[in-house]
C-alpha cells in the first residue's frame, strides 16, 4: 500500500520536492558544520600554530565531498525548476536563495583549501631549493587570499593571520632568493670607498659557476630559477638596478677614467671566474684613448655575459608588460637598459671629449675612433645588452666636425683669455719694417693661375704694387708679448677655418672676432688699477690696441676668399672693431696722461703761488716744487723711452711741460708786487725749466739721437715761446719791455696782452714817471 503511494505521489512530482526540501535542510546542517570545523582547523594552523595534519586532510576531503554533492543537487534543483516552474516558482526560488548561500560558503572554503595547498607545496619546494615553483604556490596562495577579501559576506577573522603568513613566507622566500644571487654573482670584494686609482685595486667580483663534463664554464641552472623567482616576485629590478650600480661605480667607470686600470680575469677551481683590477704601469697620458676604453669594458661585458647572465632568460612576470605580450627577456638585455646611459655620458665626457682632434690635419685620422665606436657598440649588440640603432655615443663620436669646431673655440677663447690676463710688462719691439706673417694659404678659388715661383713654405701679407716703402705700416714702438701672441693665435685660428665646412669655418671665424671682443672688455677691467698706476703699462696697452687696430683693417681681407660662403661674399672682415680699438687705446693712455697732470699741478700748488720768495721757505718750497715737476718729467720720459712712437712722445712729454709751465705763467701773472729780489728769484726758477725742460725729450735710447727733438720744444709745447718772454721780462728793464712790444708788433705783443703787460709793469717796478710813460706806450 505504501509503494503504490509512493508511486503515484511520486508521479506527480511533490515527493521529489519534499525530498529535495529535506536534503537541503540536511545539507544546511551539514555546510555550517564543515565550515567551523574548516576555519577551527585553519585558525589552529595558522593563527595558534598547533599541528593538526591528519585532521586536516581529512577536513580537505570531507569538503570535496560537500562541493561534489552540492554540485549534484544544484543541477537537480535547476532540473526540477525548470519542469515545474509554472507550479512552485515562489518554493523553489526560495529553495535556490538558500541553495547560493551554501555555495558561497563552499566557495570560500575552497579557497581556503587552495591557500593551504599552496602554502604545503611553498614549504616543500622552498626546501628542495625550487624556487620557480615556490614563486609559484607563493603567488597560487596570494591569489586565494585576494579572493577571499573580495567577498563582501566574508567575515572571516582568520583572514589577517593568513596575510600575516603570505607576507612572512614571502620575505623567507626573497631572503633565500637573496642568499642564493649573493652566491653566484654578486660578490664583491672592496673594504673601503674608492677615493683614487689605488682603492680600486681591492675591486673583485667572484662568478661561481658550475662545469659540465667537457669543462667549459656554463651559466648555473640554479641561478636561472633564482632570477625567474625574483621576477615572479616582482624584486628582480630591484637586485640587477643594485648590482648594475656597483659595478659601475666601482668597475667600468674607472677603467674609462683612468688610464693606468686594466682588468685581469682568472680562473679558480672549484671557485669559479674573478675579475680585478689591476694597476700594471703608470699611465703618463691623462686621458685613455678610446680603443683602450672600449677594450677594456668589452672584456668585462663580455665575462658577465659568458659566466653570469647571458643565457638566463625570464618568462612573463607579475608586474610587468611582457605578461601581456607574453614574451621573453634576457637578464643581460635588463642590465644593459640600467647601465648604458650613464656608462655611454662617461665614455663621452671623460674619452671622447679629450680625443676631439686640436686641427684640420688630425680630422681625417678621427675616423678609425668612429670605426671603432661603431665596432663597440655592435659587439654590445650581438651579446643583446644594446636594442635598437645607433645611440648618443655613436652620434657624438660621428658629429666629430662640430665637436671639432666647438672644441677649437673653446681652447681658442681660453688660451686668448690666459693672454689677456697675463702680464703686460713683457714686450717686443715692433719696427715699421715689420710685418704680419702666415702659414701658407691654399689660392682663392678666384684665382685661375699661380706661378710658381711665388711659391714659398711661408708667406706675407704684402701686396706686390705698393705706394711707399712705409705704407700701412706701424710706427716704431713696443707692445706686450701676450698681444703679439694673440694675434698669432687669432691667425692659427682664421688659417684653420680656411678649408673647413661651413659650419666649422663660421663657428672659427666667430670665435676670432670673440677674441678681440673679448680683450676689449677683459683687459681694460682687468688691468685697470695698474694701467692707472703705472705709466709704462699704459703706454704698451695704447700701443696694444693701436697695434690690433692697424692689422685688423687688412685681416679680412686677406682671409676673404678663401674662406666659404657666406664669409667669402663680405661678411669676413674685422674693420667694424677698428674704432673701437683706436678709441680705447687713446682713452687709457689720456687716463693716464690726467692722473700725471694732476700730480703735477698738485706739486705745483706747495710752491705758495711763487710769491714773497725773499722769504727763504717760500723760496726753497718754490725751488722743491720746481725741481719735482723736472724729475717727475725726465722719470716719465724714461719710462716711456723707446716704448711710444715717437710722435706720440713728444706730443705726450709737450703736452706735460706744457702744462707745467702754463701754471707757472698763471701764478706768476697773478703776482702783483714784485720785488727786485723775488724777481731774481723768478727768474731763476724760470731759467731751470728753460734748461732742463727740453732735456725731457728723450724718445730714443740713443742720446745723439734726441738732440734733434729737445731743439723741436716749441713745436710741441704751446706755451714755451710765452714762457721765454716772460723769463726775458722778469730781467728787463722799461725800455727793453717797451721795445720788446714795438708798439704790438714786437715778440712780447705776440704772447701777451696789453693789460697783461701792464699789469707785469705795474707788479715789476714802482710808480714813477718813466713807469707812467713806459705803460701810456702799451697799447
Amino acid at each position: 500500500m505504501a509503494s503504490f503511494v509512493t508511486e503515484v505521489l511520486a508521479s506527480s512530482g511533490k515527493l521529489e520536492k519534499d525530498d529535495l526540501s529535506s536534503k537541503i535542510s540536511k545539507m544546511s546542517r551539514k555546510v555550517e558544520d564543515t565550515k567551523e570545523e574548516v576555519c577551527d582547523m585553519m585558525n589552529k594552523r595558522y593563527s595558534e600554530f598547533l599541528p593538526s595534519l591528519q585532521g586536516s586532510q581529512e577536513l580537505m576531503v570531507q569538503v570535496d565531498e560537500v562541493s561534489k554533492e552540492m554540485d549534484g543537487l544544484k543541477n537537480c534543483i535547476e532540473t526540477e525548476v525548470q519542469q515545474n516552474v509554472h507550479v512552485a516558482v515562489a518554493e523553489y526560488a526560495k529553495l535556490k536563495q538558500q541553495l547560493e548561500k551554501n555555495t558561497i560558503v563552499i566557495t570560500m572554503l575552497r579557497h581556503l583549501k587552495e591557500f593551504h595547498s599552496a602554502m604545503e607545496e611553498f614549504n616543500k619546494a622552498l626546501l628542495e631549493k625550487k624556487y620557480v615553483d615556490a614563486a609559484n604556490q607563493l603567488e597560487r596562495a596570494r591569489a586565494s587570499v585576494d579572493s577571499l577579501k573580495g567577498w563582501k559576506t566574508s567575515q572571516l577573522l582568520l583572514l589577517s593571520a593568513l596575510s600575516s603568513e603570505l607576507t612572512v613566507q614571502r620575505e623567507n622566500l626573497i631572503y633565500h632568493l637573496g642568499d642564493e644571487w649573493k652566491l653566484s654573482s654578486d660578490s664583491w670584494m672592496c673594504t673601503t670607498e674608492p677615493a683614487g686609482v689605488k682603492s680600486f685595486l681591492k675591486v673583485e667580483l667572484n662568478l661561481s659557476h658550475a662545469c659540465n663534463k667537457d669543462s667549459e664554464a656554463k651559466p648555473p641552472a640554479l641561478l636561472g630559477c633564482v632570477l625567474q623567482a625574483l621576477a615572479i616576485q616582482g624584486d628582480l629590478q630591484h637586485k640587477i638596478k643594485l648590482f648594475s650600480q656597483v659595478l659601475l661605480k666601482t668597475m667600468l667607470k674607472p677603467l674609462v677614467m683612468y688610464p693606468s686600470l686594466s682588468v685581469r680575469v682568472s680562473e679558480q677551481p672549484g671557485e669559479g671566474t674573478i675579475m680585478a683590477l689591476q694597476c700594471l704601469q703608470e699611465s703618463h697620458n691623462e686621458k685613455s684613448t678610446p680603443s683602450q676604453v672600449y677594450s677594456k669594458l668589452l672584456l668585462v661585458l663580455r665575462t658577465l655575459h659568458s659566466h653570469l647572465l647571458g643565457t638566463v632568460r625570464l618568462g612573463p612576470c607579475r608586474n610587468d608588460i611582457r605578461i601581456l605580450l607574453n614574451v621573453t627577456v634576457l637578464i643581460i638585455a635588463i642590465l644593459g637598459e640600467l647601465i648604458w646611459e650613464e656608462i655611454s655620458q662617461c665614455i663621452i665626457h671623460e674619452c671622447l671629449l679629450y680625443s676631439i682632434p686640436t686641427n684640420n690635419s688630425q680630422l681625417e685620422k678621427y675616423k678609425t675612433v668612429i670605426k671603432e665606436t661603431e665596432e663597440f657598440e655592435k659587439s654590445l649588440k650581438q651579446m643583446e645588452y644594446l636594442q635598437g640603432d645607433s645611440t648618443e655615443l655613436l652620434k657624438y663620436a660621428r658629429d666629430v666636425n662640430c665637436h671639432f669646431a666647438s672644441k677649437k673655440c673653446k681652447d681658442v677663447i681660453v688660451a686668448a683669455r690666459k693672454l689677456m690676463t697675463s702680464k703686460m710688462h713683457n714686450t717686443v719691439k715692433i719696427t715699421p719694417d715689420y710685418k704680419l706673417r702666415l702659414p701658407k694659404l691654399p689660392a682663392p678659388a678666384s684665382e685661375l693661375k699661380v706661378k710658381q715661383e711665388t711659391i714659398k713654405d711661408e708667406m706675407t701679407m704684402e701686396n706686390t704694387k705698393q705706394l711707399s716703402a712705409w705704407s700701412l705700416s706701424l710706427p716704431s714702438c713696443r707692445i706686450s708679448e701676450s698681444v703679439q701672441q694673440l694675434m698669432e693665435l687669432a691667425l692659427n685660428t682664421l688659417c684653420e677655418a680656411v678649408g673647413s665646412s661651413t659650419q666649422c669655418a663660421l663657428q672659427l671665424f666667430f670665435t676670432v672676432r670673440n677674441i678681440f671682443q673679448l680683450f676689449y672688455d677683459v683687459v681694460p677691467t682687468y688691468h685697470k688699477e695698474n694701467l692707472l698706476k703705472f705709466p709704462h703699462l699704459a703706454a704698451i696697452q695704447h700701443n696694444n690696441c693701436m697695434y690690433l687696430a692697424h692689422h685688423l683693417l687688412t685681416l679680412g681681407h686677406h682671409f676673404r676668399a678663401r674662406l666659404p660662403q657666406p664669409l667669402s661674399e663680405g661678411v669676413a672682415t674685422f674693420v667694424d672693431m677698428v674704432p673701437g680699438f683706436r678709441k680705447l687705446g687713446a682713452q687709457c693712455f689720456l687716463a693716464q696722461m690726467n692722473v700725471q697732470r694732476a700730480e703735477m699741478l698738485e706739486r705745483l700748488s706747495t710752491a705758495h703761488n711763487f710769491c714773497n720768495l725773499d722769504d727763504e721757505d717760500n723760496y726753497i718750497a718754490a725751488s722743491k716744487a720746481v725741481r719735482q715737476v723736472i724729475h717727475q718729467l725726465k722719470q716719465l720720459g724714461t719710462v716711456w723711452q723707446d716704448v711710444l712712437p715717437v710722435s706720440i712722445y713728444c706730443k705726450a712729454m709737450g703736452n706735460l711741460l706744457n702744462t707745467a709751465i702754463t701754471e707757472v705763467i698763471a701764478k706768476i701773472m697773478m703776482l702783483e708786487d714784485i720785488s727786485s729780489e723775488d724777481g731774481e728769484h723768478l727768474h731763476t726758477l724760470c731759467q731751470t725749466i728753460i734748461e732742463e725742460g727740453p732735456l725731457v725729450f728723450i724718445p730714443l735710447a740713443e742720446e745723439n739721437k734726441n738732440k734733434k727733438y729737445q731743439e723741436e720744444v716749441p713745436l710741441y709745447v704751446r706755451k714755451w715761446s710765452t714762457f721765454k718772454e716772460l723769463v726775458i721780462v722778469l730781467r728787463a728793464n722799461l725800455q727793453e719791455i717797451v721795445d720788446r712790444w714795438a708798439d704790438a708788433k714786437g715778440p712780447l705783443a705776440s704772447e701777451f696782452s696789453s693789460s697783461e703787460v701792464k699789469n707785469l709793469i705795474r707788479a715789476l717796478f714802482q710808480n714813477t714817471e718813466r713807469r707812467a710813460v713806459a705803460l701810456t706806450k702799451i697799447k
